[in-house]
């Protein structure tokens, strides 16, 4: 089994475009706590002989927790499932969080990746995006967490509002300057119903410009590649021993499990996913009751699922595993849909896989959509 996914469902404030599932008041902290630890203790059955590989705190923002609180959580994990001897254990942190005595003390810790969330090192863009950070602590948090920490991935966000391409470059050159093994950037998108959906449509801040966001990550693909990262997955560059194997995981199809409000899982045949509701979450728990939904993925379901991945990864779509998983059908539609793109140079066939070309990654997931099979069950 790939790993144990764990979403802490608060945060100080809310960022205007997030639509993840969290709360800003604290006061059901505790009771949460012990909801996750209970969680895990109730699904331990489906992890029966299967070892956790990765341990992955995401939110929300899981750097708002203790110490003691993160290994309550981490010590349910080893109490309930088989863990490998080094399993990878992140914590996705905010740089206001991260204080030098905190960095030390999850130094000390079985914790051994920090995912930061920097966004941006400039003022401009961090108030547009309602971050609790500052850019001096966004660099203050990086300097600190390098002395203690061999390996920490950064997120970074491109094509928002009044964002020039040279903001964007002397971002990534910033990011670059702390010799850090790995960042994930991701593009600004707006999401129905958020505080940055609202603003647009008033007008009191700019739409977002597909155009200067593709500018954008064409840019971060040359300076990626140029410092020796190679980008493993479109959002996700890693130095080589260094992509993130939760990540990786996630992309490849294994079966991980998602414990907390909001939280995914996936054996490979079944998806599910919890309520994203704190306190029917908890009162669920303390009922022994799981309340999580569940869908059975079909075929047709499997191959969608597979194509979206895949195209996204430097391991694409394999053609023999279309045949042998999906059957024949499958996969000449999949060659005949995938026709158009590779004479456009958009996708490739190299060694019988089916890959993004760095024309076509920007473009990957319309693509994808467009080789979905939507008669076939």
């Amino acid at each position: 089994m790939s790993g144990i996914y764990i979403h802490i469902p608060f945060c100080k404030q809310a960022c205007h475009y997030c639509d993840f599932h969290f709360s800003t008041s604290m006061g059901k902290k505790d009771a949460m706590i012990t909801a996750i630890q209970k969680e895990l203790k109730l699904r331990k059955n489906e992890c029966k002989n299967e070892i956790v590989e990765t341990i992955y705190f995401g939110g929300g923002t899981p750097s708002v927790l203790s110490l003691a609180e993160i290994n309550s959580i981490i010590e349910a994990v080893y109490v309930n499932y088989s863990v490998v001897d080094s399993p990878e254990i992140t914590l996705e942190a905010n740089p206001d969080d991260l204080s030098e005595a905190k960095i030390i003390e999850l130094s000390e810790s079985s914790v051994n990746r920090l995912s930061i969330g920097i966004q941006s090192f400039y003022e401009e863009d961090l108030k547009l995006m309602n971050r609790a950070h500052n850019a001096e602590e966004a660099q203050n948090s990086l300097t600190l967490a390098t002395r203690y920490f061999d390996n920490i991935s950064i997120d970074l966000i491109y094509g928002m509002p009044d964002m020039t391409s040279e903001r964007w470059t002397k971002n990534i050159d910033k990011a670059l300057s702390f010799n850090i093994p790995h960042i994930s950037s991701y593009a600004l998108t707006v999401e129905p119903k958020t505080a940055l959906d609202s603003f647009i449509k008033k007008g009191l801040i700019k739409p977002v410009d597909d155009e200067v966001a593709q500018q954008h990550f064409n840019i971060l693909l040359q300076k990626m590649e140029e410092n020796g990262f190679e980008n493993y997955e479109i959002s996700n560059f890693g130095k080589p021993g260094h992509f993130s194997k939760n990540n990786t995981a996630y992309w490849l199809g294994k079966k991980y499990i998602g414990i907390g409000p909001s939280a995914h899982s996936f054996d490979g045949i079944r998806r599910g996913w919890n309520i994203n509701n704190n306190m029917k979450y908890i009162k669920a728990i303390e009922n022994n009751d799981l309340p999580m939904e569940e869908e059975v993925l079909s075929k047709t379901d499997r191959y969608n699922e597979y194509i979206m991945t895949g195209l996204r990864t430097v391991w694409g779509v394999s053609l023999e595993r279309i045949a042998l998983e999906f059957g024949e059908n499958y996969h000449k539609y999949l060659l005949k849909q995938a026709d158009k793109y590779i004479q456009e140079e958009l996708l490739m066939l190299k060694n019988d896989t089916l890959l993004t070309t760095k024309k076509g990654k920007f473009l990957a997931d319309g693509i994808a959509a467009n080789l979905f099979m939507i008669n076939l069950s």
